[in-house]
C-alpha cells in the first residue's frame, strides 16, 4: 500500500498542512518541525507525487534543453549536467538538437514540444541578434552561449577573458609564435570571434606581434578539423612552438597529428584546449585546457528557468560563469583559477 501525506503527518505529530510546507520546501517552518517531518518522511519511505502536484498548478514538470549539436563532446557533457541539475529539483529535461541549423533552432521555439514542456533552455548559434523578436515568447525561457538578443535571461561563459588567459598560459611557459586553430573568418560575434579576440588581447599584452600565418580556420569545431587544420599549418612550413585550440575537440585533433608527424608535446609544442571535457583527462599526452564553469553554467540556467516559471518578474538577468585554467602534460602541470 502506499504511503499518504496523512501516515507521514501522523508519524511525525504534525498535520497534512505542516508535512505539505516541508515537502514543498516552505521556508517558514521551525527546524525541529522540519527534523520530525523528515524522519517520518524517511522510515516510511514516502515519495511526493509530483505528477499530481504538477497538474493542479498547471505544470508539466518537465523542461526543454534545444542544443546545436550532441555530437560535439561539450554540448553533450552540458546535457549531462542540465540533466542532474534538474533532476536534483524534481525537473525532467526534454532533450531536442537543432543541428545550428536557424530553420530547426525557429521549430525548437514553436514546436509541439513546447505544450509539454513548462520553459525552455535554448542554446542558438544561427539566429542573428536583429531577430530578438523571434525569442519573444509566452513561455519562461533562458538563453545558453554567446548570442545576445536584448532583454531574456542569459547565462553564458567568459570566452574572451578565458580565451586570453590559456593564450597567456602558454606565453607564460615560453611560447612565442602560437598558433590559433578554430577561427571562423567574416564571423562578427559567436564562439570563434569572441574567443579569436582573447588570442588578440593576449597576443598585444604580451608583446608578441599578430601573425595571420598563424591562423588557422576551421568549421564546425570536430577533431578532423582540428586535425586538418593542423596538416594544413604543417605542410605550409609555419614555425609554431604552441598551439591554442578554441574547443578541446580540435585540441585532440591537433594532437594527433603532431604525434603522427613526430612532433613532440610539450617539449616542441605547447598544446591549449578550451572546454575541459572528459577526453582531455585521456588524451596522449593529457591535455590542457580551460574549463569554461559547465556544472555553474547548467546549474544557474535550471535555476533562473524554474524561478520564471514559478512566476518571478525580476529584470532579465546575465550571468557570467568562473573559469579556471587547467594545465596538464601538454603544457605544464599546475592551476590557476579566476
Amino acid at each position: 500500500m502506499a504511503v499518504t501525506m496523512h501516515d507521514v503527518a501522523h508519524r511525525a505529530g504534525v498535520s497534512i498542512k505542516t508535512v505539505s510546507n516541508v515537502v514543498n520546501d516552505y521556508p517558514h517552518v521551525r527546524a525541529e518541525t522540519r527534523r520530525r517531518v523528515q524522519d517520518a518522511i524517511d522510515s516510511l519511505g514516502y515519495r511526493l507525487n509530483t505528477t499530481a502536484r504538477n497538474l493542479r498548478q498547471g505544470r508539466t514538470g518537465m523542461i526543454g534543453l534545444a542544443l546545436p549539436e550532441l555530437s560535439l563532446p561539450y554540448f553533450a557533457e552540458l546535457a549531462d549536467s542540465v540533466m542532474r541539475a534538474a533532476e536534483e529539483r524534481g525537473v525532467v529535461v526534454l532533450l531536442e538538437q537543432t543541428g545550428a541549423q536557424r530553420e530547426r533552432e525557429l521549430q525548437a521555439l514553436d514546436s509541439a514540444q513546447r505544450r509539454l514542456t513548462d520553459g525552455l533552455l535554448f542554446s542558438p548559434l544561427a539566429l542573428e541578434p536583429e531577430e530578438t523578436e523571434r525569442l519573444e515568447v509566452d513561455y519562461p525561457m533562458v538563453l545558453l552561449g554567446e548570442r545576445m538578443f536584448g532583454p531574456v535571461d542569459h547565462v553564458t561563459m567568459a570566452n574572451v577573458e578565458a580565451s586570453r588567459a590559456a593564450t597567456l598560459h602558454l606565453v607564460e611557459r615560453g611560447c612565442r609564435r602560437i598558433a590559433v586553430i578554430g577561427a571562423h573568418p567574416g564571423e562578427t560575434m559567436g564562439s570563434a570571434r569572441l574567443r579569436f579576440d582573447g588570442y588578440r588581447q593576449a597576443l598585444a599584452e604580451a608583446g608578441l606581434p599578430f601573425d595571420p600565418e598563424l591562423v588557422a580556420d576551421a568549421g564546425l569545431w570536430h577533431r578532423s578539423t582540428g586535425a586538418a587544420a593542423m596538416t594544413r599549418l604543417l605542410d605550409a612550413g609555419t614555425a609554431f612552438d604552441g598551439v591554442f585550440g578554441m574547443n578541446d575537440a580540435l585540441a585532440l585533433g591537433a594532437l594527433h597529428v603532431l604525434h603522427s608527424r613526430g612532433v613532440s608535446v610539450p617539449q616542441d609544442v605547447a598544446v591549449m584546449g578550451f572546454d575541459d571535457i572528459d577526453d582531455a583527462r585521456y588524451s596522449e599526452p593529457l591535455l590542457s585546457s580551460v574549463a569554461p564553469g559547465r556544472e555553474q553554467i547548467a546549474r544557474t540556467a535550471v535555476d533562473m528557468l524554474l524561478e520564471r516559471i514559478e512566476g518571478s518578474t525580476v529584470e532579465p538577468r546575465r550571468v557570467v560563469a568562473s573559469f579556471e585554467i587547467v594545465a596538464r602534460e601538454s603544457c605544464l602541470l599546475g592551476r590557476t583559477v579566476h
